[in-house]
């Protein structure tokens, strides 16, 4: 009898860790796999929202925002303490330099014109991650992260581009592209606040 019950708490022990396995649940987006929950150095983050960032009728590319708790509102976002991720997958082919343009746009159409002149370093240095890349091609991904203590890392195909940049005004920039009062694409913002 004993050996049973070894057996049956082996079984038992087996069948919850693969329940576990099941619930780390990715969702679909545009065909990009997302997982609902991610550990980024230490930290687990939730997926607060994900959406397709569309150009006219064109999927361009998927974007998940990823917080240590769901929030609803561009302030939140801002304000949440702890760290953060954006990860954009890209759904085609796009140069790389023009991808990096658009971001400064979205940047400049977004931040208060007095945080300008402090955004410049680290617009010059995300531009030129972007002119380094030449193209991205569907499937492509890069991340963009805050780590308290370290600041914004950018990552292109899972790989850190040059230092860190270390003022949170320039990560809370960045988000402002898809959150701020003038987004990329509405529906998106909606989508990453999960609404």
């Amino acid at each position: 009898m004993p050996q049973f019950a070894l057996q049956r708490a082996v079984a038992l022990s087996t069948l919850a860790l693969a329940s576990l396995a099941a619930s780390a649940a990715q969702i679909d987006v545009g065909g990009v796999k997302l997982d609902d929950a991610i550990d980024l150095r230490g930290s687990k983050l939730h997926l607060n929202g994900a959406g397709v960032r569309y150009k006219a009728v064109f999927k361009v590319y998927t974007a998940g925002l990823y917080l240590g708790n769901k929030v609803g509102s561009t302030e939140e976002v801002l304000g949440a303490p702890g760290s953060k991720r954006m990860t954009i997958t890209m759904l085609r082919d796009i140069d790389a330099n023009e991808l990096g343009k658009l971001f400064t746009r979205g940047v400049e159409d977004n931040s208060p014109k007095g945080e300008m002149s402090q955004l410049i370093p680290g617009l010059l240095r995300m531009s030129q991650v972007f002119s380094e890349q030449k193209q991205l091609k569907g499937g492509d991904s890069f991340t963009i992260d805050w780590l308290p203590g370290t600041g914004t890392v950018i990552s292109v195909r899972g790989v850190p581009q040059g230092d860190p940049i270390k003022e949170q005004a320039f990560f809370n920039a960045l988000m402002r592209i898809w959150l701020g009062p003038a987004p990329a694409d509405w529906k998106l913002k909606d989508a990453l606040l999960g609404r």
